[in-house]
């Protein structure tokens, strides 16, 4: 008598269309909650250039009361790292590190020593996201205030 394999019907593995099903599932699931992460992530990215604005304001501060002066708008904030020649008995920096004066994505803050917003003052300013000015949300210009 010859015996003829049975066809075994109690499957123990998915189907392609299963496991479609699922992974289509999951990336929906990832997208809702990841999509209102990344908007935090731009909201994050603002505080982080306040935040260092503020760190900055305090080195033009200390080198004000060392300098009797604000650091040249043609130099800009390199002053804050390099000694200018003219104030080598007075300057005691570096009063930051380079990488302080970039803003979170990676461009330089705009420094201008005669205040347009803070009269009487400097300015520092991000361009945002965009680098470009204007925008709004994530792209929206930063000011120190």
């Amino acid at each position: 008598m010859e015996m003829k394999a049975r066809k075994n019907n109690n499957r123990k593995a998915f189907t392609l269309v299963e496991l479609l099903v699922v992974i289509i599932i999951i990336s929906l699931l990832a997208a809702m909650f990841a999509l209102p992460s990344f908007k935090q992530l731009g909201k994050a990215k603002k505080d982080i250039a306040r935040a260092k604005m503020e760190v900055i304001a305090g080195a033009i501060g200390q080198f004000y009361l060392d300098c009797q002066r604000y650091p040249d708008e043609s130099v800009g904030l390199l002053e804050l790292l390099e000694w200018p020649p003219d104030l080598e008995d007075r300057w005691n920096g570096p009063y930051l590190r380079a990488s302080q004066l970039q803003d979170p994505w990676g461009r330089d803050y705009i420094y201008i020593e005669e205040g347009e917003i803070n009269i009487g003052q400097f300015d520092l300013i991000s361009l945002g996201a965009d680098g470009q000015e204007g925008g709004e949300g994530e792209n929206e210009d930063i000011y120190y205030e």
